[in-house]
């Protein structure tokens, strides 16, 4: 098998391969024979399937498929996947470099190297609005900005890595008063984004977004689903999926955008999320809201002993996966009903497939979601269950 970079499904290409353990690897060198699916679009250097989108669709149901038989081990029913309800400008984030010359540009993925863009498909209008009016100020010492934007309220926040907060407040002041709703400032750091620290500099700190009929906020510091509509339409097929009961507990929860779908469910709902600007905005919101059945809690999900019984768990893991501590604490003391949403397909077939084959949960529904159209992204949305472990 060969994993050829930049050659789409049915392609001829000129490639230069290298071998790996037990396939090949490579790039292209020169396009022979264009699949007729491909398309000609300005698209940004992360959009790494130009395909019309129903050929995009296909590939994705396939990538879900192949994972779930070759590293699962399984055979089970595979829902259609749920489209994107946008193709283009579907992206409310975007990270950009400040670029030496000026403007901002995306680095080339697998590289530093930065490529300047006039415009973003992807982005939503509220996004690539920012990003204009960004690109136009020569902002001292920023190096990137984090751009995140709400369909709900039409506006967007900057983030600015970089500099220093006190010589770009009135830069901040400035830009919000020409549009954007709000300035963040955050340090570099080598362990990752946002793990320094953080200002908020002017304008709003948060926004509110609908993710399929709950309201929860959304800034350019935290983390939460970037394709606002596809999410929400996820998180209420995953509510009707979970059922009813008396517990449930989301793991890696976020801002609690899943568990405020399940505190209409279920009589106590726990999110457990270890990042603490998380948890902040979480639990204010569900009290801004009025919802009295759903505790935030900060811990590592790894400490999920901690919260059981019960009789869902909710699992939304990074994309590395669940651990191998999680992943033995679910099959000895999972509960019934195990609610997984997934970013990656690979990690998430290898983690199902322990369950069911070590820990007696039967798959019992998978669907795919397109979250990132042009991209070979895919969310997965699945449910295993077993008999008698609920409580």
């Amino acid at each position: 098998m060969a994993l050829v970079k930049g050659a789409l499904p049915g392609e001829v290409v000129l490639a230069e391969l290298k071998r790996r353990k037990n396939h090949f690897e490579g790039k292209v060198l020169e396009l022979i024979e264009p699949s007729p699916d491909r398309v000609d679009l300005p698209l940004p250097p992360t959009a790494d399937l130009p395909l019309r989108y129903p050929a995009q669709l296909a590939v994705k149901q396939g990538f879900v498929e192949e994972a779930l038989t070759r590293i699962a081990g399984i055979s089970a029913p595979i829902e259609p996947i749920a489209p994107s309800p946008h193709e283009l400008r579907y992206r409310t984030a975007a990270q950009y470099v400040y670029l030496p010359t000026g403007g901002l540009g995306y680095r080339l993925p697998g590289s530093h190297e930065p490529v300047r863009i006039e415009e973003d498909l992807l982005a939503a209008e509220p996004v690539e609005e920012a990003r204009r009016l960004l690109a136009s100020w020569p902002l001292v010492n920023v190096e990137e900005v984090a751009i995140k934007g709400s369909l709900e309220e039409g506006r967007a926040l900057a983030a600015l890595i970089g500099g220093s907060p006190g010589k770009l407040k009135r830069a901040a002041a400035a830009l919000v008063e020409m549009g954007l709703a709000g300035v963040w400032w955050a340090a570099p750091d080598p362990r990752g984004r946002f793990r320094g620290r953080l200002v908020h500099v002017a304008g709003e700190a948060i926004l509110m977004e609908d993710f399929g009929g709950v309201l929860a906020p959304v800034d350019p510091v935290s983390f939460s689903q970037v394709n606002p509509p596809a999410a929400g339409a996820l998180y209420r097929e995953a509510a009707s999926l979970a059922g009813e009961g008396t517990r449930a507990v989301e793991l890696y929860a976020g801002v609690g955008v899943l568990s405020l779908h399940l505190a209409r469910r279920f009589r106590e709902v726990r999110a457990v999320e270890i990042h603490w600007r998380s948890v902040q905005l979480g639990a204010k919101n569900a009290r801004k809201q009025g919802v009295k059945n759903l505790t935030f809690v900060r811990d590592d999900a790894k400490n999920l002993e901690k919260f059981l019984p019960a009789d869902l768990v909710a699992l939304d893991p990074p994309r590395a996966g669940l651990s191998k501590e999680m992943r033995k604490a679910l099959i000895e003391k999972g509960p019934e009903k195990l609610l997984y949403i997934a970013c990656d397909p690979a990690t998430w077939a290898r983690d199902v497939g322990e369950l069911v084959q070590k820990g007696g949960y039967e798959l019992t529904f998978v669907r795919p979601y397109d979250f990132f159209p042009y991209t070979h992204h895919v969310e997965v949305l699945s449910l295993l269950t077993r008999e008698g472990r609920s409580r």
